[in-house]
């Protein structure tokens, strides 16, 4: 631990913090066990994709508790707010906790924040996402070919059906570096082989505004002269699929998707999205949280990550980078059933029952 570095903040009282990350929106939740153990930080970014919550937050405990016995883990959710994560940031620069673990809401604005607590000797693990300022490491899939999965299948369903090649690019939010790479990726495999005949960038992520810009596309180019749709993720599949839906589009053209959320899936099985791209929830986790320990112990990062990546500072730090899958009708027991993430049952509820007989998930 790093007490020298910012023995200037951490006399500021825990209560003080506590109540800080209360008014940021989140309780700002401690776990484990307290004590003289170090302290990580675990900060969030929205609650509108349900990895987060669902997913991550607890496998983070998890695995941070399991390297780490005596560590307190201190949880904040931004709700989408940059506002909100900078406030909770401060906070726990305030605190003293020994390192943070960020997904950052919108990289940029969190720079100046990244930038303090390295002052503060707090070293900030970017999570899932590359954050901007002198981060200590990172941990997260290969973004580039999330992307190229979601662009190589979805010309693929389109040859399959023997439609055209006119499709509609739902890209995600631009502040966020992970939507960057997806949509450079995506296009190394459709540019030249399909017309993109409208493109949107979707603020916050956010399932609704795929839905207003979908039903915008689809009245500018007709209802029937769309063959594809790019989802940058499952949210915006959705929004983009219950658009379409909503304006009678029979049958439904192929749309891709990311994340391999449980209402993802469940479409897949019954034919209203294509595909998915699922990036394993545990090897992310336990990435980021042996990267968070050793941080928070001061110990070298290297021994845990064997990649590098460049960050906006310029300088090289130590990176997990993992490989993302592809997950159609025809994988999904052999990807996200046989890892564990859902079952069969989960998967397949009544109404559901005939599809996914079809498809062999019985």
């Amino acid at each position: 631990m790093k007490g020298c570095a910012r023995g200037a903040v951490v006399a500021v009282a825990a209560a003080a913090t506590a109540a800080a990350l209360a008014a940021c929106g989140e309780s700002g939740g401690s776990d484990s066990g307290g004590g003289n153990g170090p302290k990580i930080g675990v900060l969030l970014p929205d609650a509108t994709t349900a990895r987060w919550e669902t997913n991550d937050r607890p496998l983070l405990d998890r695995h941070i508790k399991e390297l780490c016995e005596d560590c307190e883990v201190e949880h904040a959710n931004a709700k989408s707010d940059v506002a909100i994560q900078q406030a909770q940031m401060e906070s726990m620069i305030a605190e003293g906790v020994d390192a943070i673990l960020l997904v950052a809401v919108d990289s940029k604005s969190l720079r100046p924040t990244v930038t303090k607590a390295d002052e503060a000797g707090i070293p900030v693990i970017a999570y899932d996402r590359l954050a901007e300022g002198p981060i200590a490491a990172y941990a997260s899939f290969d973004g580039e070919e999330v992307g190229r999965l979601q662009g190589r299948a979805l010309v693929r369903a389109m040859d399959d059906d023997g439609v055209g090649d006119r499709i509609v690019m739902m890209n995600g939010d631009p502040s966020d570096p992970n939507a960057v790479l997806f949509k450079k990726g995506a296009l190394s495999e459709l540019e030249g082989k399909v017309e993109i005949s409208k493109e949107y960038d979707t603020r916050q992520w956010r399932t609704e505004i795929a839905h207003m810009n979908m039903s915008g596309a689809i009245s500018a180019l007709g209802a029937g002269n769309i063959d594809g749709v790019y989802a940058a993720n499952d949210g915006l599949a959705a929004g983009s699929i219950s658009a379409l839906k909503a304006n009678k589009v029979d049958p439904l053209p192929p749309v891709t998707g990311q994340d391999a959320e449980l209402g993802a899936l469940r479409r897949i099985v019954a034919g209203e999205q294509y595909m998915t791209v699922y990036k394993p929830f545990e090897p992310e986790a336990s990435a980021g949280a042996a990267l968070a320990v050793a941080a928070a112990r001061d110990e070298s990062l290297d021994r845990v990550a064997q990649d590098t990546v460049r960050t906006s500072t310029g300088s090289t730090v130590p990176a997990v980078l993992l490989t993302p899958v592809s997950v159609t009708v025809d994988t999904i027991e052999d990807t996200v059933v046989k890892d564990g993430v859902y079952t069969i049952q989960q998967i397949c509820t009544p109404q559901l029952d005939a599809a996914c007989a079809r498809a062999g998930l019985t």
